[in-house]
This record gives structure tokens, sequence and C-alpha cells, in this order.
């Protein structure tokens, strides 16, 4: 059925089993089975309960026994009969001590009696394939794993808890029912007779891809919230970019040094604001240089540049005219909204007026700040700008927030085909045409959530998942 699945020359009636914690030694540890075979086989490697007899959402303290039914460990045997268990299958979650030794006897022990080694994300794509969850709600589950803030643990929870969900069935829903009377018209076509009021119809396409564009845009915060927002310190060398970066995390991480061209490789460090992971990047001095090392610095600066969300420029305040200045930034190519420009060593003349840096189109009051890295002044502030830049403002209650990038693609393509079905409704296009482009809306809303899929689509998806989930 799934070519992910089936090219391993297995099927998914198979019994399932896996270790769901992270390998290596630890105190305890968790395997899984799913599956109509899951208590049976548990029991049989299970003293203490009759497993097979036993309640659904069950707790038993018990021994386990391997291949050859010898003792090897006690634990608990937790049994979920289907359809009330993650999968809709017969589950047994077995908790037992963390020796890989202990681990690698229970799991023999399973597949000789019939159980199978689980694939990457199976335990979830059977929950999907039965149907426990949409397919947005199965990708949040893998992003819930890999959060690493509170605003990334809440995104992943609302997306699995179904607000994403809900979001696309109500506009598909919608674009449904619209969908149903072209499709009558069709049907009719010999009467000449008209069910969908083409005024109507403008109407609602209008809305709904006035709320496509909201998702779409809404992306900016959900990524940086997902994944942190790449940041790159630029500028020429002895600007006071390692030390801004020593400033901004709070501890000595880059080396400091009044010798230009100190930094010649990158520095990477993580900046927690507000919840948000800035992902800082501390550059090589971009100048033209002779040094092959320094010049190869240099090119992975601009590279970083290229690839960052947002650019810290870092100039030295007294030391630059704004003729200077201009040229520098003007020579990296970079939009104003991607730019944060820093007046720094402000220390050296407080009296500097920071206007006389302004430029229409490139500089204003909006993204500069000045600042002395050394004496960490108004680091603060800049961390300020830094969020308000990267996300503005964050609010789950009001509103769906996208991160995933399947997901903005397939709204992408939504707002294209919604597009294409105004434009024929605009020209008095025939039924047929006007059809083709709403059937095409729906089939990208349905693929956000899987009630439109394909088999390479699951495949990627699933196989990225963890083994055990």
């Amino acid at each position: 059925m799934f070519p992910y699945f089936c090219q391993m020359n297995y099927e998914l009636s198979d019994t399932i089993v896996a270790l769901s914690t992270p390998k290596g030694e630890g105190a305890l540890a968790l395997i899984r089975l799913s599956g109509s075979k899951a208590i049976e086989i548990m029991d049989e490697l299970f003293i203490g309960a009759l497993l097979t007899k036993a309640d659904s959402h069950s707790v038993h303290f018990g021994q386990f026994t391997n291949a050859a039914k010898e003792v090897i460990d006690e634990g608990l045997c937790l049994i979920f009969k289907g359809p009330k268990s993650y999968t809709k299958e017969d589950t047994v979650e077995i908790t037992c001590h963390g020796s890989s030794f202990i681990i690698a006897e229970i799991l023999a022990a399973c597949t000789s009696l019939g159980a199978r080694l689980a694939e990457k994300g199976e335990f979830t794509m059977r929950a999907y394939l039965n149907g426990q969850m949409d397919l947005s709600q199965a990708e949040a589950v893998a992003d819930l794993i890999s959060s690493e803030t509170a605003h990334a643990h809440r995104l992943a929870l609302n997306q699995m808890k179904g607000n994403v969900s809900n979001e696309i069935q109500s506009l598909r829903q919608e674009l449904i029912d619209f969908a149903s009377l072209i499709e009558l018209e069709i049907d009719f076509s010999e009467e000449d007779v008209a069910f969908a009021n083409r005024d109507q119809l403008l109407q609602l396409i209008a809305k709904i891809r006035s709320l496509v564009e909201d998702l779409i845009n809404s992306f900016k915060l959900g990524n940086a919230i997902k994944k942190g927002v790449p940041t790159v310190l630029a500028g020429v060398p002895n600007a006071g970019k390692s030390t801004l970066l020593n400033a901004l995390v709070n501890e000595e991480r880059a080396i400091v040094s009044d010798i230009a061209g100190t930094t010649r490789d990158t520095i990477e460090e993580l900046l927690n604001i507000k919840g948000i992971n800035f992902r800082l990047t501390d550059t090589a001095g971009i100048r033209n240089s002779m040094d092959q090392i320094e010049q190869m610095g240099v090119a992975r600066t601009m590279k970083k540049i290229e690839n960052s969300a947002i650019c810290v420029y870092v100039f030295d305040a007294p030391a630059t005219t704004p003729e200077k200045l201009h040229n520098e930034i003007e020579e990296l190519h970079l939009h104003q909204d991607q730019l944060i420009i820093v007046a720094n060593k402000m220390d050296q003349n407080p009296y500097l007026e920071p206007a006389s840096f302004y430029k229409e189109g490139i500089i204003d009051e909006n993204n500069l700040i000045t600042c002395s890295a050394l004496n960490k002044m108004n680091i603060e502030h800049l961390k300020e700008r830094l969020f308000e830049k990267a996300v503005g403002e964050i609010n789950f209650e009001d509103k769906t927030i996208m991160s995933n990038a399947r997901h903005v693609k397939a709204l992408k393509d939504t707002e294209s085909s919604l597009s294409s079905a105004e434009r024929a409704i605009q020209n008095n296009f025939s039924q047929d045409l006007i059809a083709i482009d709403i059937r095409q809306a729906l089939h990208h809303l349905g693929s956000i959530t899987g009630e439109i899929s394909t088999d390479d689509l699951l495949g990627n998806i699933f196989s990225n998942f963890c083994i055990g989930k």
C-alpha cells in the first residue's frame, strides 16, 4: 500500500516492537509493542499476571524472561487494548531497567515470538492510518519531541491538538460547499442553468485567499519559534563583533583582540530572548586581504550573511564616516528589513549624533542602535530589537501559527489555484475550467491534513521520526 513500508518487505498488519527511550544505559527503559499479537507475545514473556485477560489501561508488576525462558529483569507492563491506544491497536509498554543487555534480550525474545523491529515513525504512522490523528497532527508529534523552548513546545502542542487541522478543515469545507454547486452545473450543462452565484463565489474566494495569506504570513513567526532565528554579526575587522557576541551571551565566548582579523572562522552561540532561540554567528571581518586563511573566513562570512534571517552589522562609530558605512552596507545587498545596524564604541565619543549615519532606504531610527559592547551599554535594547524584528509579538490565543514548511508550500499552491479560479470567473470561463481550479485548491488544502496524500509524501514524513515513535 505504501512503498516506504512495502519496499522493506513487511506488512502494516505485523506486530512491531521498539525501544522508545534513547539508546544507552540508564536507570529505566521503555519498550513498546503494537499490533494484534502484542499482548499475546508479552504474555509469553511476563511472569506476574495473565495479560491476555487483563483490563485495558492496567499496570502489572512482574518478571521478564528472555527467549530461553530465563528471568532477566523485573518491571512493569502497561496494557492498552485497541482502539483506546496511541495506535488504536493492542499495545504493550514495558518499563524495565536500562541495561543494554536487558533491552537486547527483551527485543530478541519479542521478535522470536513473531514481532518485528519497528521502522522510524511507524507507531505514529499507524496512528495516522487508523484515524487516531490526521497528518498535520502526526507531524506535530515529531515537533513536540524536538521542541527546545517553551514557545516551540506550545506551538507543537497546539498543532497536535488540532489547531491547524481545524483551521484547514473550516477553509476546505466552505470551498467544498460551493464547489458542489459548480459540479452540479457541469452535470446540468445542457440545461444552461446556474446554481452558483458568481458574485458570491468571488466573495468566498477573496475571503479564503485572505485567510490563506494570513496563515502563510504566520510562518515567519512559526519558523522562528520552531527552528530559531539565524542571526549573523558582521562588519569590518575591529568593529567589535566578538565583544558584542560576548556581551549578548554574557560570557567570554569569542577571543577579543586589538589585532585586526582575530576572528578567522565563524563562532556560533545560542541566545534565548523571551523564549525564542537566536542562533548567533560571529564572523570574520569583511575586508580585502592577501592572507589565504582570512580570505576563506571572509567567504564564509558572506555565505552566512546570505543565509541569515537577521544581519547585525557592527561598525566602529567614532572611526567610520557615514559615506564609508553606506558603501559597506550597500555592498552586502541586503534588504533594510533584514538589517540591524549597531553603532559600536559610542563610549569613545558619546556626543556623536546617530542621525548623521541615516540614509533613506538603508539606515534610519528603526534599524540603527547605538551601543558600547565593551561596557554592555544598550545590550538589552539590542535584544529587544532582535526580538521585534524576528517575531514582532507572540499570540497563541487569537490565531493559528504555521510552523511547517510543507504546509506553507501547500497553502501557497492553494492561493495560486484560488487566484486562477478568480480570474476564470471574472472572465466568464466555463464551469469546467472553474471546477478544475477549485478542485486543485481542495487538493492542496487536503494534502496538509492527509485527506489527500501520496505514498512518497508519507514515506518522507515518517522516515524523519525516531524509532519507537
